[in-house]
């Protein structure tokens, strides 16, 4: 099927070359990964499918924007070719950090869970990466079972400088700081990777913390309360401190609520220190030395002024802010548009490019 697309305007560039840290490339079908499965894992998902858990409330009509989808009717950003004709040149993207949904966390079957992910991860390579230099990975990984999540790391990590994360669902099934988590993290540090928590996911717990919600308004709003779940978990149970190379990216849940998050936990550990005494400083202060977020979606408070504000509030943890389009999905910022507001020269070239080079080693 040929699918008919609308002329997306282009516009001289104003900004500098970014690198998107929030890129999904994506298969059309998931028979496109049969290739990098065996026999017996086909035969499964043929016969089973790919049972995940509950949880799931994403709006299949609203799923990629337009422009995005190739010619062939293929799904958006499933053809590298497509990919780097539309967006990768004509945008100025110096890097794409790949960040693929359904990588195998949100499978019941931790077996299969681990054979999708390393299906995944191969079919980035040959497809994505191998592709085009701008291209970076993400390793998708059984994150509920913590040694074969390890032997992936250490598999394509050992013999491959371009993967520059691991990838962890929003919601895994306990807080991130857990000792369970611990094996991998410790597998990230011995590679010089970092952690990325990415907003959403079908992985069996609700958005809230107070249960499932009614509409998908909810879940759109809610992935911010997620991911400072996370962060703090990973404060509070120490993981910067035993793995201080390994920096935690927040990727789809926003970023005006960093600051904020900063403050209520450093009045907490004021009053409660007594119960983690291996926390030595300030919980806003290890938060900002280890935690990077993502601006998509960007925040867009009714004036100017109140979002300069909010990137005061950063201090110097300015540098914490990493840019990222969400490309292809219905909701992806635009890189010439995304900020509300007119931003510094030098401001754009730490937001838009320095900051994430920095982080991923990237020149």
């Amino acid at each position: 099927m040929v699918v008919a697309q609308p002329q997306v305007e282009r516009r001289a560039h104003v900004r500098p070359a970014f690198i998107d840290c929030d890129f999904h490339n994506q298969w059309d079908s998931p028979k496109d990964l049969y290739k990098y499965l065996s026999r017996r894992w086909v035969d499964h998902i043929e016969t089973f499918g790919l049972r995940g858990h509950a949880g799931g409330t994403y709006p299949r009509f609203l799923e990629d924007k337009a422009g995005t989808w190739p010619p062939s009717g293929r799904r958006a950003a499933s053809e590298p070719q497509f990919v780097k004709d539309t967006f990768l040149d004509p945008e100025r993207v110096a890097y794409a950090i790949l960040t693929p949904l359904g990588g195998g966390q949100g499978l019941a079957n931790l077996d299969l869970a681990a054979a999708w992910a390393t299906a995944v991860n191969d079919w980035q390579t040959a497809e994505w990466l191998d592709f085009d230099p701008r291209f970076r990975g993400s390793i998708q990984i059984p994150a509920e079972d913590a040694a074969r999540s390890v032997s992936e790391i250490r598999r394509l990590a050992a013999r491959d400088k371009r993967w520059v994360q691991v990838q962890f669902s929003g919601r895994p099934h306990e807080p991130m700081g857990r000792r369970r988590y611990w094996p991998i993290f410790e597998a990230c540090a011995e590679y010089g990777l970092h952690v990325m928590s990415h907003a959403f996911g079908s992985y069996g717990q609700p958005i809230t913390g107070t249960g499932w919600p009614s509409f998908y308004v909810d879940d759109h709003v809610g992935p911010s309360q997620a991911m400072q779940a996370s962060a703090l978990s990973m404060v509070a149970e120490g993981v910067f401190e035993h793995f201080p190379s390994v920096k935690l990216v927040s990727a789809e849940n926003g970023f005006a609520w960093f600051t904020s998050l900063g403050w209520r936990m450093d009045s907490a550990w004021h009053l409660l220190k007594q119960e983690i005494p291996h926390l030595k400083r300030l919980p806003s202060e290890v938060l900002a030395e280890n935690l990077f977020v993502c601006t998509q979606p960007m925040e867009e408070p009714e004036t100017a002024k109140a979002f300069h504000q909010m990137l005061e509030h950063f201090g110097p943890a300015i540098d914490r802010i990493l840019f990222a389009t969400d490309y292809p999905h219905w909701d992806a910022d635009d890189p010439d548009l995304a900020f509300p507001v007119p931003i510094a020269p030098a401001l754009q070239q730490k937001l838009y490019f320095d900051n994430a080079a920095r982080l991923y080693g990237l020149s």
